[in-house]
């Protein structure tokens, strides 16, 4: 009977240690700023921008790619830069075919330092025409969420 005790407390306490915040405050506090079907690095992740010159960085570069072949100036107007929230770059990674865009953000959490973002399935338009795309997108969430790594969950 003391094992029994002693294996619930243990567990309880390992519950009780883990750090997460509130999901009824998260659920409104993700914002998408930027969203690109082209433009971002072949492999998925995440980095945290940190100041207005990063972002600023970060939306010419991936923006111009295509524009600066053809002599013009890039034309996209995005958001301004929020400093009082946490800004994060995430790249979805290379594609072959579909759309495959974040429209928008359903909801985020943090458990165990991992930061879960959830956003709308889309169904991706098949086989018909191949294009290789490397879509990206830029959302913030707020400056005290404390995280090592980001994770997309889908949704329908």
């Amino acid at each position: 009977m003391k094992r029994l005790l002693v294996v619930c407390t243990a567990i309880l306490m390992s519950c009780a240690g883990t750090p997460s915040q509130k999901p009824s405050d998260m659920q409104k506090n993700a914002e998408l700023l930027v969203s690109e079907s082209q433009g971002g690095a072949d492999r998925p992740g995440f980095t945290v921008i940190k100041n207005e010159q990063e972002y600023q960085k970060a939306t010419k570069a991936s923006s111009g790619l295509i524009v600066a072949e053809l002599g013009k100036e890039p034309s996209a107007n995005y958001p301004a830069f929020l400093k009082n929230k946490k800004v994060i770059l995430y790249n979805l990674g290379s594609f072959r075919s579909g759309s495959h865009t974040v429209t928008t953000i359903k909801s985020v959490s943090v458990k165990d330092n991992i930061l879960y973002v959830e956003v709308p399935y889309q169904e991706s338009g098949g086989m018909e025409i191949q294009m290789l795309s490397n879509p990206w997108f830029i959302f913030a969430v707020p400056s005290d969420y404390q995280f090592t790594s980001v994770e997309l969950k889908y949704s329908k």
